[in-house]
């Protein structure tokens, strides 16, 4: 009988050369950026509008995107806040190089965006836009640690112009950026569900959009809805890494054409995200369809899956929604399309707006319920393998907002939308939902070994809340639901097990025979952040999970319990498992459990430490019959020349009898 248990120490070392390589290759950057584009004129001056922060390919970039009104070479400037005297960038400041080219529409001028590359962490930023005697006005950001914890926002649908007044549109989006950044300051990206606004090429309605000044502070991940593929203005305001703007990926098969498309990728810390274009769907209007995206997503967590611990799928069409969208022809049709092949790749959670209601379903394994005895609104959650979370979002602005509605009998898995046997107001796949009619965000918290995603309310009945000024009925109490109080919150735990075919819940041993399960939940064994030992190693300590030891048979035969470790890994960067000892103990008496012999670490004894099977606890022949609980003390000493990292290893268990 075996099981994998996953052991991680976040955050291990620091890399003591890191500040002195990453300055120097500032430095670089400064050199080469500031050859190009400050030889252009400054009297051909240039209108800088639109200005948006976005995510790089990794924690390190950013990309900032904006509009110019002259076609002239312009750049990105940078400078650490610390180093601005009253305002002004030093003469050692930072420029990155923009491209771009004229907007689609030649009257709306032209587009630039530029890629700011090492990034240091726990910095704080002032960037602008523009070339010597035209800048754009300065703004600023903070990056925070490169590994471990953070949490990101998810919005749905601003959709600004849907209510028909754009000027209470944009107030709700930025009332509802004001409160959910102000609640969490040290959320590291905002995610965007799509419809950013209601007339894909509309300027106006655009400018409206990114007027919150947050947009500028915060990295933003975008996504394309309905509303925004049918001019290139998404793209012309979005610039994103990674991204696949072949034919296959637009829904009419054309690139070139006056729509925006393309699907994309980037790894923030222990998140793989990937960003596909869900207007992209049938086949019949040009483009690859759903099966171009499964393919663009398989490649990418096949190549790239192993470098981070969580999947996260993000596109604008929700498959799984309460409102009217839930029963739409190509919701059905990704129903059909999207699920075994999300379940099989191991995404963890697919995020989507569109129906402009909040819901988040059960676990849902191959389009299934992946446990039938999963509750409604359930606040804890393991996924098997297979499991995924499909969360949809409300409207971010309150221009626009979808009632719930009923099941009806069109079946309870698969396509169908009937009624959960469980809650027969909703759907089967859903095991929450809301809509008051009032604003309101996701806020998705990472860590280790769990996510957890919430709902919260970031408005009331009152303004601005466009729909509701403008006549609709608003079901909120402010004082019992107040801004900033949650709907709905999930925890998700992670399988644990190391394939497809390793169970992390082992069943107790049934009277009359031998066998061994965790003791409680099989978390995550966390070693915590190492203890530098003058520059010469790092050392972290902890317990594994206690083993439960059960032999209740009558031969009396013996039995011993191992274990080894494999090698810790963080994306590409890796050290040996030789490296963890222990001190193995028994916690409880019983099954006449003795504790076997400590292991040292190979740092301390050059040896092989758990990389082999070692001793966790044994008995003889003849012991009494029983149950006995056994654990171990870890010691993990690192060598000081491993890099900074979040590494994980799995300890796989065994136990032997005759």
């Amino acid at each position: 009988m075996r099981l994998s248990t996953p052991v991680q120490a976040p955050g291990l070392v620091r890399r003591r050369v890191a500040a002195g390589a990453t300055a120097a290759v500032l430095g670089l950057a400064a050199a080469v950026g500031s050859s190009l584009g400050i030889s252009a004129s400054a009297a051909e001056t240039s209108a800088l509008t639109g200005i948006i922060l976005g995510v790089g390919a990794d924690e390190s970039q950013r990309i900032v995107t904006w509009y110019s009104s002259a076609d002239t070479a312009q750049v990105v400037q940078l400078a650490p806040t610390a180093s601005l005297v009253n305002g002004e960038f030093p003469a050692d400041a930072v420029t990155f190089a923009a491209t771009g080219g004229a907007n689609f529409v030649a009257s709306s001028g032209f587009n630039r965006h530029a890629t700011i590359t090492n990034l240091r962490e726990h910095k704080a930023y002032s960037y602008r836009v523009g070339t010597e005697g035209n800048w754009s006005p300065t703004y600023s950001f903070k990056t925070q640690d490169f590994e471990g914890d953070y949490d990101f926002l998810f919005f749905g649908d601003p959709q600004i112009g849907s209510s028909g007044n754009v000027p209470k549109d944009q107030a709700g989006w930025e009332e509802t950026l004001k409160v959910a950044t102000a609640a969490n300051p040290n959320a590291e990206l905002l995610v965007s569900g799509g419809d950013h606004v209601e007339t894909a090429g509309t300027e106006t309605q655009w400018n409206a959009f990114l007027a919150p000044d947050q947009l500028r502070q915060v990295p933003v991940a975008a996504t394309i809805g309905n509303h925004d593929v049918g001019a290139k203005s998404f793209e012309q305001h979005h610039f994103t890494p990674n991204t696949d703007r072949s034919g296959a990926l637009y829904s009419n098969g054309n690139p070139a054409s006056n729509t925006s498309g393309g699907d994309y990728w980037f790894i923030y810390k222990d998140v793989l995200f990937i960003d596909i274009n869900s207007n992209s769907y049938a086949t019949s209007s040009g483009g690859g369809g759903d099966a171009a995206h499964v393919a663009y997503i398989t490649d990418v967590v096949n190549k790239h899956g192993a470098e981070a611990k969580w999947k996260v799928l993000v596109f604008h069409h929700a498959m799984y929604s309460p409102a009217s969208h839930a029963k739409d022809s190509d919701a059905k049709v990704r129903r059909v399309d999207f699920p075994t092949a999300f379940s099989k790749l191991g995404i963890d959670m697919v995020m989507a707006g569109h129906d402009h209601a909040y819901s988040r379903s059960y676990l849902l394994k191959n389009g299934e319920k992946a446990n039938p005895d999963e509750q409604p609104g359930a606040a804890d959650v393991v996924a098997g393998p297979g499991g995924v979370l499909y969360v949809t979002a409300n409207s971010a602005s309150g221009s626009k907002y979808y009632d719930i509605t009923k099941p009806d009998n069109s079946g309870t898995s698969g396509t169908g939308n009937g009624a959960d046997p469980l809650n027969p107001d909703s759907y089967w796949y859903n095991s929450s939902q809301n809509q008051e009619h009032v604003r309101s965000y996701v806020k998705v918290q990472v860590r280790n070994d769990k996510l957890v995603v919430e709902n919260v309310r970031s408005g009331t009945c009152a303004a601005p809340n466009a729909s509701v000024e403008l006549g609709l009925k608003c079901t909120n109490t402010a004082e019992g639901q107040p801004i900033g109080s949650i709907t709905d919150k999930v925890t998700v735990h992670p399988y644990q097990g190391e394939g497809q075919n390793i169970q992390v819940n082992v069943p107790n041993a049934a009277p009359g025979e031998f066998g061994w399960t965790i003791d409680g939940y099989n978390g995550l064994v966390d070693l915590g952040l190492a203890e530098e030992h003058n520059g010469d190693y790092f050392s972290a300590t902890g317990q594994i999970n206690p083993i439960v030891v059960s032999d209740g048979r009558r031969s009396l035969a013996p039995w011993s319990i191992s274990a080894s470790v494999g090698d810790f890994r963080d994306g590409d960067k890796s050290f040996s498992g030789a490296y963890l000892g222990w001190t193995p103990k028994v916690l409880e008496d019983g099954a006449g459990a003795q504790a076997s012999g400590s292991v040292a670490s190979a740092y301390d004894d050059r040896g092989a430490g758990l990389s082999v099977a070692r001793g966790l606890g044994w008995a003889t022949q003849g012991h009494p019959r029983g149950t006995a609980k056994l654990g171990a003390d870890l010691d993990l000493k690192i060598p000081g020349s491993v890099d900074k990292g979040s590494y994980r290893a799995t300890l796989t268990i065994t136990a032997l009898s005759s």
